[in-house]
């Protein structure tokens, strides 16, 4: 997983577009409105423009508030239908996300849990 992340980690997605020209500060405020969750509590929070070519990801890494933003030069990011809301996607369909490949085709395969030790 991105920075530095070892395992999974929540993942929040805004649905609907945020002005781009916000900083952590803003986004930060964003994700207690839009997201009604603690900005510092270790998710990744995604978030959109309105062309859809570029994406910015905010998280709290223990130390500071970290943001990573990315613009596709060739093509647009696959988001979900533009909506009020948020949504939650897995760590790998994350990484697709990020890649700029469709994260929908991603079904991230669940370990069964053995049914006993040994």
């Amino acid at each position: 997983m991105m920075f530095g992340q070892v395992g999974p980690v929540k993942v929040f997605v805004a649905t609907r577009p945020v002005d781009f020209r916000k900083g952590i500060d803003g986004l930060s405020l964003a994700v207690q409105e839009m997201f009604a969750l603690d900005p510092f509590c270790g998710a990744v929070f995604v978030f959109r423009s309105k062309r859809a070519d570029r994406i910015k990801l905010l998280m709290w890494d223990q130390t500071g508030m970290v943001l990573a933003h990315k613009r596709l030069e060739g093509g647009k990011f696959v988001w979900p239908q533009v909506q009020d809301g948020v949504m939650r996607i897995s760590s790998a369909q994350l990484a697709a996300l990020f890649e700029g490949l469709d994260w929908r085709l991603v079904r991230p395969e669940r370990a069964r849990r053995p049914l006993v030790a040994g």
